[in-house]
């Protein structure tokens, strides 16, 4: 994951700018003493500091005890049952944890007193509710008491207001790194898991196909030797071949199915295998990141055949052609060292793409045509001074995307409404499109061009396979 800008963005830095005056302005409304500006600065320093709830706890009590003679009580929100519950306070610190609160001691967004304490709302930052959800959350999530109120003072009162919101501020964020904690181990136990229990069980497919290949390949023999025997019996004038012939023919229409329902099984199970094993890595989820694996390929052969095979039928069933072209370019010229899990399935979205867009348009001699192609064109020094880039390409006839829609075609669930109507979707395709090439070091983008849409990628020339990968965080 990058810690660098990506590109400078203006309007986000005035937004900035604005929010760093409007506090510099508060701070010199609130005009809070040396001292309780040293204790904001301690509690700071220390919430950083120790990583426990505990100590968490301990310091929010004992700053104020500490720095300014007051005693205080830290109050949270159970969860689970929504529940104002004690976590610390400056007498019994962790003593009190999980007690009941005192009689009249409620949850308010709005500062009170009761007795001779002084109440303040502990509020988490909404904007981290709306990121991930932390079960039952609301706005509130405690109450900090001060007491004896007879001691404060209205600034005092102040203070602890704004006191008490930097508790939950840094409490939330808190809660939300231990539920992310919570989060990975789960996710490295369930990737654990699925290798166990799903990757490598599925490479024992591989073994029940070979069988099934063996055993359909016996049956050829078999027919072989029934067909000799046939032959026999024609000579000796058997009364009985006529009827054996039909059961010869009724058994090769099963031998020929089982053949036609073995390849498509094969087929479907190394596609399949390709996307699990090219998804479902440990090292995807290790690392927080995609993570290639590259290897020298043909490109046409192992990764763009293999999608438009899977594709070629349900093409044809929505009345649409394929162009199939590839810009006279072979193979062997053109060095690329990829993913191939990962780029089939690029190529497995855009043909997706296709059988469910492409629409009919008229051309210009007045034809009504309907059709896909696909190709690739070499582009020198696109990524730098003998740096060559390749181009790969997905058209389909249509209406053109609008320049808004272009513009957002590749981002998280977006769906261009003048192609999607009600045709199923998430808005995931592309942007996966997009994450898998940029992890490739290449670009994506669309193009309208006569009749319709093109959808392209492009990728550095790879002169040698490189021993380090680029990344892209998730």
């Amino acid at each position: 994951m990058s810690i660098f800008c990506a590109q400078p963005d203006p309007p986000e830095l005035a937004a900035v700018l604005s929010r760093i005056r409007k506090k510099k302005e508060d701070y010199e409304k609130y005009n809070f003493t040396v001292t309780q500006d040293r204790a904001l600065r301690a509690f700071f320093d220390l919430a950083q500091e120790f990583e426990t709830f505990e100590n968490f706890y301990r310091i929010a009590v004992f700053v104020p005890k500490v720095f300014m003679d007051l005693d205080s009580c830290l109050y949270l929100v159970d969860f689970d049952t929504g529940e104002l519950k004690r976590v610390c306070d400056s007498l019994n610190a962790l003593g009190v944890c999980g007690m009941d609160p005192p009689e009249g001691v409620r949850i308010s967004s709005e500062p009170y007193e009761l007795g001779d304490s002084f109440f303040a709302p502990i509020r988490g930052n909404k904007r981290l509710f709306a990121i991930k959800t932390i079960t039952r959350a609301t706005d509130v999530i405690g109450m900090f008491e001060v007491f004896p109120k007879t001691h404060l003072t209205d600034k005092d009162r102040l203070f602890f207001e704004k006191y008490a919101n930097r508790i939950g501020y840094n409490l939330h964020y808190k809660l939300l790194a231990k539920q992310n904690e919570e989060h990975i181990k789960f996710i490295n136990t369930l990737v654990a898991d699925i290798e166990h229990n799903v990757i490598e069980p599925n490479i024992k497919y591989k073994y029940f196909l070979k069988q099934i290949e063996k055993k359909v390949n016996e049956l050829d023999d078999v027919m072989g030797l029934l067909r000799q025997h046939l032959e026999d019996a024609e000579n000796c004038n058997c009364p009985h071949v006529k009827q054996a012939e039909e059961v010869e023919a009724r058994l090769r229409h099963v031998v020929d199915d089982l053949r036609s329902y073995y390849v498509d099984i094969k087929k479907h199970f190394e596609n399949t295998s390709l996307f699990l094993e090219s998804l479902l890595r440990r090292e995807h989820f290790q690392k927080g990141e995609l993570v290639l694996r590259r290897r020298s390929c043909n490109f046409r052969k192992e990764v763009i055949e293999p999608q438009l095979e899977r594709y070629k039928e349900r093409l044809a069933r929505r009345g649409i052609t394929i162009d199939n072209q590839l810009g006279g370019v072979p193979d062997e010229d053109v060095p690329l060292a990829v993913d191939i899990g990962l780029i089939s399935q690029v190529y497995a979205n855009l043909f997706s793409n296709a059988e469910k867009y492409c629409q009919e348009v008229v051309d210009e001699q007045g034809n009504r045509i309907k059709f896909m192609a696909y190709g690739r064109q070499i582009l020198p020094d696109y990524f730098g001074p003998g740096k060559d880039g390749i181009k790969f390409n997905v058209f389909t006839t249509g209406p053109h995307l609008t320049p808004e829609e272009a513009e957002h075609i590749f981002e998280e669930g977006f769906r261009a409404r003048g192609t999607a109507g009600s045709r199923p979707g998430t808005g995931h395709g592309l942007h996966f499109v997009k994450k898998i090439i940029e992890v490739h070091g290449g670009e994506v983008g669309y193009e309208p061009v006569p009749l319709g849409n093109n959808f392209y990628f492009i990728l550095p020339i790879k002169r040698e396979p490189a021993d380090e990968e680029p990344k892209q965080t998730i």
